[in-house]
């Protein structure tokens, strides 16, 4: 088969071995794979694949099944899917656990299918599982117009969640009104913290997910309901802040972090 390679040199498309399945994998061949940040800092050097997955970029495919193990029982040889990878996507073929493969949701082409894998296993793990966002919560989304903040919109109106979100242009907080976000706050003209504040009723929301980080952290945690949860997946700000440790007491706060793709 080919596969890109080149590491932190000129990708090039090279012939490569077949990859080899376990007893609880499928083989998957690869209509069209996701761009992530981490496969950028994979081929600088900085994201190495967990041990025992591919050498190859690529933590999101989608295609078709052409192989299955002999534990496996959910899959079959034809499926339409889109899988979460430790890494291989950038291949013609890649193994994949079966409990990693997912459906192509209806309505979506199997191109389209490839970058569904990451966004929604992130934001799914974070905000649901992780921070436990339930029905009838309110929400706060940085980075509403972005893959993760799109999805996160979407998937929190479903439940039946009041969804704020932020973004940095008024375009773009149309956009993401349109996805359902019920209060957008453009945060290069406004305090978001008042606004939360002032459509809660000085309560706040109950449950952040944050791309941001240091910057942001103590408006955050101003920013939070008592009980309220703060998810940081994502630094794009300052990795060091101070921050006054009363608030988390004084309001039970929950701050948690992850990169998602390290589990991958």
């Amino acid at each position: 088969m080919k596969a890109v390679v080149g590491g932190t040199k000129v990708l090039q498309l090279q012939e490569v071995d077949n990859p080899n399945i376990e007893d609880d994998e499928v083989l998957i061949h690869v209509e069209a794979a996701g761009v992530n940040r981490a496969d950028i800092l994979q081929r600088k050097g900085l994201h190495p694949p967990p041990k025992g997955a591919s050498p190859y970029l690529g933590l999101e495919c989608s295609g078709i099944v052409e192989q299955v193990g002999r534990n496996v029982t959910r899959w079959k040889i034809g499926d339409q899917v889109c899988a979460l990878l430790g890494g291989g996507g950038y291949a013609e073929k890649v193994a994949v656990p079966a409990g990693h493969v997912l459906p192509v949701p209806h309505g979506i082409s199997l191109k389209d299918a490839a970058s569904f894998p990451v966004v929604a296993c992130t934001v799914w793990s974070t905000a649901f599982m992780m921070s436990r966002l339930s029905a009838g919560e309110t929400f706060l989304i940085h980075g509403g117009s972005t893959e993760f903040g799109t999805f996160a919109i979407q998937i929190a109106k479903y439940f039946g969640m009041r969804v704020f979100v932020s973004t940095g242009s008024e375009e773009r907080l149309a956009f993401c009104k349109y996805l359902g976000a019920d209060v957008g706050i453009n945060y290069k003209t406004e305090d978001f913290v008042a606004r939360v504040k002032k459509e809660t009723g000085g309560r706040g929301v109950d449950v952040i997910l944050d791309c941001v980080g240091g910057p942001y952290f103590q408006h955050h945690l101003n920013s939070l309901n008592v009980d309220g949860r703060l998810f940081i997946f994502r630094i794009h700000g300052r990795f060091v802040s101070e921050v006054n440790l009363q608030t988390l007491f004084t309001r039970r706060l929950t701050v948690q972090g992850d990169f998602f793709e390290l589990r991958a």
